[in-house]
């Protein structure tokens, strides 16, 4: 039974029967059944329904940003941006998988000889809660697109999001099969994984998450997509627009209440700024609204869970302990619900979880450090790598330092962090492997296949 809390209250507001292994396999068969069809379409076909995909999702935006809202806590005007990013994505790759998609004719010593896109079947994603639409449609826009297939195990906190996005599917026309949800908990993965219709795994999640599905489809020889977690660094330098540097790094770090991958983590500012730094983002952090997600002037709503709200909790605690100055938030309130103030803590080192962890929440930490480069190695000091920024008015010197020198798979200049349908997006290290988004990632599910006539 997968049970939906509403975390910003604390009640049940339903229940799904969990499919049993016998229900997922004969899914899994209708999926790569319809493979077999899909593959033969042509791109324009394709691109037609994904259009009227992007369409159904903002005809039904509002009331897909309310079950975000209640179902993993969401502040509503952020789920109806999410809502329009997903229209987004999905026009993005109807206008433009064909292009990307077109053999690419490479002179040898043959008559002929080019490189095909083909499709290779049923793409499982496994997908986290915090951008539960979005997440989604950037793994199944290009994926569906490619003419793959795709089934869909969401978090099981969101199980009312994952068949709205089965709907949004079906209802603009493409065959029952091509896009399925499984209601299944994380129990059921290894054996979906093992399934010989499966050909390819993209997950979104955890580190821990990302090494064991990882393991299970290197076992069965099957090509991954990780997107995993960060604590991604944003290093102010002495001559960045103090300003503009607070006003993105604040932005990022409350997108989604602090629960995103890529939403800032540690701020890196070097000595000679650092106390007008703390001064401007604390001021900024405090105009933020904490309350109801379904409420239009909520920024920062519930946490999604309140087991993750209280790992959240004994993380800043710990670091409290071990030194750090807590100067906003650090309190659980009182009363229902999974909420987390918006937190600052400065005094920041390394071996405090503040420094060395995730903290997927509105927990800001500032590191002080003592000139540039000793904040790009602060910056680089993390086992993940997924985004980093870099804030100074010498345009030449920051794209410098985020092509050469900041150890993450995407790295901004004076400007916040974020995914875009346009370009690729993913990580080194713990952060995971493999791209999405752009012409990259509509490549990581198709053959690349070798023609050479003689």
């Amino acid at each position: 039974m997968l049970e939906v809390i509403n975390p910003a209250t604390g009640v049940k507001i339903n229940s799904y029967d969990e499919m049993s292994p016998s229900e997922v396999e004969i899914v899994i068969e209708a999926v790569d059944t319809a493979y077999l069809q899909w593959r033969k379409t042509s791109f324009s076909h394709r691109a037609a329904l994904m259009k009227k995909a992007a369409q159904g999702l903002r005809d039904e935006c509002q009331a897909f940003a309310e079950l975000m809202a209640i179902e993993m806590g969401k502040p509503i005007r952020e789920g109806r941006g999410e809502i329009e990013k997903c229209a987004g994505v999905c026009e993005y790759y109807a206008d433009n998988a064909e292009k990307i998609l077109s053999p690419t004719t490479v002179q040898t010593d043959a008559s002929k000889s080019f490189v095909a896109f083909q499709p290779i079947g049923i793409v499982l994603a496994v997908m986290p809660w915090n951008f539960p639409f979005w997440q989604v449609f950037r793994f199944a826009a290009p994926a569906l697109m490619a003419g793959n297939t795709g089934i869909l195990k969401h978090a099981s906190n969101v199980p009312g999001c994952a068949l709205a996005i089965e709907r949004v599917f079906h209802n603009a026309g493409f065959p029952e099969n091509v896009f399925r949800t499984l209601l299944i908990g994380s129990r059921q993965v290894a054996k979906v994984i093992e399934n010989p219709f499966v050909r390819a795994v993209t997950l979104t999640g955890s580190t821990p998450a990302g090494k064991a599905v990882a393991s299970k489809s290197g076992e069965m020889l099957k090509k991954t997509v990780l997107e995993l977690g960060g604590s991604d660094p944003y290093v102010i330098l002495e001559d960045a627009d103090l300003e503009t540097a607070v006003s993105a790094c604040v932005t990022s770090k409350l997108i989604n209440s602090g629960q995103s991958c890529i939403a800032a983590k540690r701020f890196v500012v070097v000595e000679s700024l650092v106390e007008q730094f703390i001064d401007l983002f604390v001021a900024k952090m405090k105009l933020s609204k904490m309350g109801d997600p379904l409420s239009e002037d909520t920024t920062v709503g519930s946490q999604a869970r309140l087991d993750l709200r209280d790992e959240l909790h004994m993380q800043v605690k710990r670091s409290i302990e071990l030194g750090a100055n807590c100067l906003l938030g650090g309190e659980i309130p009182v009363g229902p619900g999974a909420f987390y103030p918006p937190t600052v803590l400065t005094n920041v080192e390394k071996g405090m979880p503040a420094y060395d962890e995730e903290l997927f929440g509105p927990v800001a930490a500032i590191i002080s450090a003592s000139n540039e480069k000793e904040a790009i190695r602060i910056a680089n000091d993390t086992v993940f790598g997924l985004g980093a920024a870099v804030f100074t008015r010498d345009e030449k010197k920051g794209e410098r330092i985020a092509v050469e020198e900041l150890q993450a798979g995407c790295c901004f200049v004076n400007s916040f962090v974020k995914s875009d349908s346009r370009l690729p997006f993913g990580g080194i290290k713990e952060s995971g492997y493999g791209r999405e988004l752009g012409s990259y990632g509509i490549k990581e599910f198709v053959n690349i296949k070798t023609i050479f006539v003689s």
